[in-house]
């Protein structure tokens, strides 16, 4: 079938794949499998497109076919039709038509089509695989039929519908992209500039700075994209992504990126990046600290964190990697960072570095499927200079909407939002700004309510977990557990006697 596909017939198109493999693997184990299928068929397709143009350009068969004139290179035998022609042992064709497309093609397509484990014929038998393969032969994934930006909004589609049947877990993968879309406007990213997500998922975050580019009408095919993804199979999604977005400078790297950072620069240190976005991963426990704390790029300028919570890790990996002059991040983290005890000294190092330009305390389910409320913290190395010294809090807990169980934000809320900032300046019981010695007086806690005038305690710390609300309550009384012996054992005594 061919001829220009919608936005309806290709979230159809899309999800009907899904529809084949539901009750035979798990929802979060479909990304692995779908989006392969669907980034073979879209080369295929646009390697034939490339083909009819040369051929109709200089009327030579034997000349269409010569590099120059396609995108990626397809080897004889692992083109779509070749494998839509297989009907036994479909699965292991598949995987090695993928992996003589990435060999083919190693300074672009070197490991995008991920570790599915195609072979299992356990989990796909030669029927489903088949019934896969013809779903997808029923549409023509041509630039003609569906140019760049259509494909790879389709493919946000279908990343969000496999976060929604993925439960809890889909932090790790998705990112809410309506406030994914106010930081990057809170960024302003230009053409020719250099983005970096450390933890990118699905590179959700990076398509976004392109795409605001884009929609202002510059040049944002310069934009320089870099990424790292810990899960393997994430991070060929991120670089599946940016491809069907038509960004082919993007580079994804992976790896864990608190052990072995990705982009390192020509005399070994980080990579400095002009604008960084993330959403790292929440209070990860299991990080090497040790090693943290002999950090070789020196990325523990303000202490090492605990050793059950590595946010704050992530926190000055993103500040070690901002270029000194240029560099701008917003950050998406917890309530917790904003005042937790046992961070205390590290945050204090963080407030006393002037990096800290704006927090934001978000509303609750903005962390993917996730009542949590959210923080953003926008940090910037060279603020300007009526901004130095200060901080601006803004309180936005309640500008947010939510539909059939998902919290979104509005273009309402992003204005509004985005106008205090820029502005940064007090807005009654919005917005306020702080000098860093204000925020000294209050132990360099960056905990909205202490800030913005008529935001409660509820708004943020309503959900600290229980292991943080006994911690603070012992600090704040300086009571010890012997103490708290000491003093019920005396109660007792008075009792009896």
């Amino acid at each position: 079938m061919s001829g220009r596909i919608t936005q309806r017939e290709l979230e159809s198109y899309l999800w009907g794949a899904a529809v084949v493999l539901r009750g035979l693997i798990d929802a979060g184990d479909y990304k692995q499998y779908i989006f392969p299928l669907v980034f073979l068929k879209r080369i295929s397709d646009v390697y034939d497109e490339e083909h009819a143009a040369a051929l109709e350009t200089y009327g030579d068969e034997e000349f269409a076919d010569l590099p120059e004139n396609h995108r990626f290179a397809i080897p004889d035998g692992c083109h779509w039709n070749d494998v839509r022609e297989v009907t036994e042992q479909i699965g292991t064709t598949v995987l090695r038509a993928m992996r003589a497309i990435e060999s083919a093609n190693p300074d672009t397509l070197h490991g995008v089509f991920g570790d599915g484990d195609w072979g299992n014929k356990n989990l796909l038998p030669d029927a489903t695989l088949a019934e896969l393969i013809e779903h997808f032969s029923t549409q023509t994934l041509s630039i003609a039929n569906l140019p760049e930006d259509e494909l790879g909004n389709g493919y946000e589609f279908l990343i969000k519908k496999f976060a929604d049947d993925s439960g809890h877990t889909a932090q790790e993968f998705y990112t809410n992209r309506t406030l994914v879309h106010l930081m990057t406007l809170m960024l302003e990213p230009q053409p020719g500039e250099s983005v970096y997500d450390p933890t990118c998922g699905t590179g959700g975050m990076l398509i976004s700075t392109a795409a605001e580019v884009k929609r202002q009408g510059k040049e944002w095919r310069n934009l320089k994209l870099y990424g790292q993804e810990l899960n393997y199979g994430t991070s060929a999604i991120a670089r599946m992504n940016l491809f069907l977005h038509g960004i082919t400078d993007g580079q994804i790297a992976h790896g864990d990126t608190l052990t072995r950072p990705g982009f390192l620069n020509s005399k070994g240190g980080l990579q400095t990046f002009d604008v960084v976005l993330a959403n790292p991963p929440y209070s990860i426990k299991a990080w090497d600290r040790d090693a943290f704390a002999s950090d070789p790029y020196g990325r523990n300028m303000w202490g090492v964190p605990p050793q059950g919570r590595a946010d704050y890790a992530f926190f000055q990996h993103i500040a070690k990697s901002l270029d000194p002059k240029t560099g701008r991040a917003a950050i998406l983290f917890p309530h917790g960072v904003l005042f937790r005890k046992d961070e205390a000294k590290l945050r204090e190092a963080l407030v006393e570095a002037d990096l800290v330009e704006c927090v934001i305390g978000m509303g609750e389910g903005l962390f993917y499927n996730s009542p949590m409320p959210a923080t953003v913290v926008i940090l910037r190395t060279r603020k300007p200079a009526d901004r130095n010294g200060k901080v601006l809090f803004i309180n936005a807990v309640h500008d947010v909407a939510r539909e059939q169980a998902q919290s979104f934000l509005y273009e309402s809320h992003q204005s509004k939002i985005l106008n205090a900032y820029r502005s940064f300046a007090d807005v009654d019981h919005f917005a306020a700004v702080a000098t860093l010695d204000q925020i000294a007086d209050k132990r360099h806690s960056l905990a909205i309510p202490l800030y913005v005038a008529g935001a409660t305690a509820a708004d943020t710390e309503e959900h600290v977990d229980m292991v943080d609300a006994l911690a603070s309550w012992r600090e704040a009384a300086d009571v010890s557990n012997r103490a708290v012996v000491d003093v019920l054992a005396l109660l007792r005594t008075e009792v009896r006697v």
